[in-house]
């Protein structure tokens, strides 16, 4: 049998083994760096230049990610995997990057053990059965007529946006649009309320 020929250009080389998968981790790591300080309650803001000249000040991950110029593959995958949360979920773009970061940073320790990539796959699929076991136990109704839940609930969501600063007036808007009973004085209120002018040089008026 022939030995496989290989055409590459001179300046490429072709490398396997555990060189490329720690290589890889490597990458992957690098990128959930640079979105790691966006994520809580003490997230940091990200100022970008984009290709156009223009300025773009956000702490969102997919945003930010969108505008680095990357060649490696691995990290390539990275980005891809935050595109595919904002398109399937619309949010945690940025967990799901630091979470894969971290996830790989682990494994780089069994795989100096000799562990095989796809035990250490197997581990991971039982750990998310577990976990989703875990969240199963811990989960609870909520009542979306509840004003107050849902208050809460919306002001959770938005704690870490640019828009928090803003949050009560964000959560309040929001939980206007819940279905409530026809009819009912909470619903009359509102309605009220929402047709109610603003004066002129008075900022919020609720």
């Amino acid at each position: 049998m022939h030995a496989p020929v290989l055409v590459l250009k001179d300046s490429l080389k072709r490398e396997s083994g555990g060189k490329v998968q720690h290589a890889n981790i490597q990458a992957s790591k690098a990128v959930a760096d640079i979105i790691r300080t966006t994520l809580g309650p003490r997230s940091m803001l990200k100022m970008l230049l984009d290709a156009s000249g223009g300025i773009v000040v956000t702490n969102d991950g997919n945003a930010i990610l969108r505008e680095l110029d990357i060649a490696h593959p691995a990290a390539k995958s990275m980005i891809e995997l935050s595109r595919t949360q904002d398109e399937e979920v619309g949010d945690g773009t940025t967990s799901v990057i630091v979470l894969a970061g971290e996830m790989l940073h682990v494994a780089e320790a069994f795989i100096d053990k000799n562990y095989h990539p796809t035990v250490i796959c197997r581990a991971y699929n039982k750990a998310l059965e577990d976990a989703i076991a875990v969240l199963d136990q811990i989960a609870m109704p909520i009542d979306v007529k509840d004003r107050g839940t849902m208050l809460g609930l919306v002001k959770s969501c938005i704690g870490t946006k640019f828009t928090s600063q803003f949050g009560d007036l964000i959560a309040e808007s929001t939980t206007y649009g819940q279905p409530l009973p026809p009819g009912s004085a909470t619903n009359t209120r509102v309605r009220r309320k929402r047709l109610r002018p603003t004066p002129p040089n008075h900022g919020y008026y609720g």
